[in-house]
């Protein structure tokens, strides 16, 4: 016989529960402030919630606004008068590799860009969130606001429909620069929802549900995105771009979605990663 999770918790935690609940609170809000009280995780929380609620809160959010997606069932998309190539699809994790997402002159146009405003690239710290260099992450970056670029900003809109995701819901442009032996070492994109750090970070825009890599430049050899859980690489080549999703269908975290940019061995690799989140970033 299962036991309850919300049994299991003391009377003063299930009234709170069960009146915060009658308040229309939001059910991630309030599964961060119970671990955030350091007495429970965030999957305990949610787990308890959701039998409050008699189902997945985070479900329930997923059959309202859904979650990001490429449509597969034709080999090409035709988005804003482009026929962006449906090259590979994997379905578990769902990882689908595109082409032709963009063109070359748009590949250099924000390559230049950027040309002139790189720094070391940083992580974000479990431990308090805060942005951190990194061994294990040697590259350089560069970010590119909303707004700032007309042609940025009609990526995100092609991205945003190849996705079937509002634009509002994604993280600015991070481009990162490689050269010869700088790397990523294996990492998840998604934010741990246990790590006090990342749970400040979750409060914006909640999780991150899916990656685009657009690959903005050719690189001679080297520089693959990996999957090692899974036995994949994806080698670059400008103008294609790699989609996959960070989560399952309930929000939860994937952990076959380790991945790593491979060390570069001839050449120089650029990427722009941009980041789908829950909800308005």
């Amino acid at each position: 016989m299962t036991t309850s999770v919300f049994a299991t918790l003391p009377p003063d935690w299930q009234a709170w529960i069960r009146d915060n609940l009658a308040r229309d609170c939001s059910p991630r809000d309030m599964a961060d402030s119970m671990a955030r009280s350091g007495q429970y995780s965030m999957a305990f929380a949610r787990a308890a919630i959701g039998e409050a609620l008699g189902a997945d809160p985070l479900a329930a959010r997923d059959q309202q606004q859904g979650m990001p997606q490429v449509d597969t069932s034709a080999n090409w998309l035709a988005v804003a008068g482009r026929e962006v190539a449906i090259l590979c699809a994997l379905r578990q994790p769902r990882v689908v590799l595109l082409g032709n997402v963009l063109g070359e002159a748009e590949c250099d146009a924000i390559v230049a860009h950027c040309e002139r405003r790189y720094t070391r690239s940083t992580v974000t710290s479990e431990e308090d969130g805060a942005s951190t260099v990194h061994d294990g992450r040697t590259s350089e970056m560069a970010f590119i606001q909303r707004g700032e670029c007309a042609l940025a900003d009609r990526i995100e809109q092609r991205l945003a429909a190849i996705a079937q995701w509002p634009v509002e819901h994604g993280e600015p442009f991070q481009l990162q620069k490689y050269g010869v032996a700088q790397e990523y070492r294996p990492h998840f994109d998604w934010l741990n929802p246990d790590a006090d750090g990342h749970r400040a970070h979750l409060r914006r825009g909640g999780q991150r549900l899916a990656t685009f890599i657009l690959y903005l430049s050719d690189v001679e050899q080297g520089g693959g995105t990996a999957f090692p859980n899974i036995g994949l690489e994806v080698f670059p080549r400008k103008g294609n771009a790699l989609f996959f999703l960070n989560t399952d269908a309930s929000g939860r975290p994937d952990q076959q979605t380790l991945h790593a940019g491979c060390p570069v061995v001839r050449g120089t690799k650029i990427i722009a990663n941009k980041w789908l989140r829950e909800s308005v970033y």
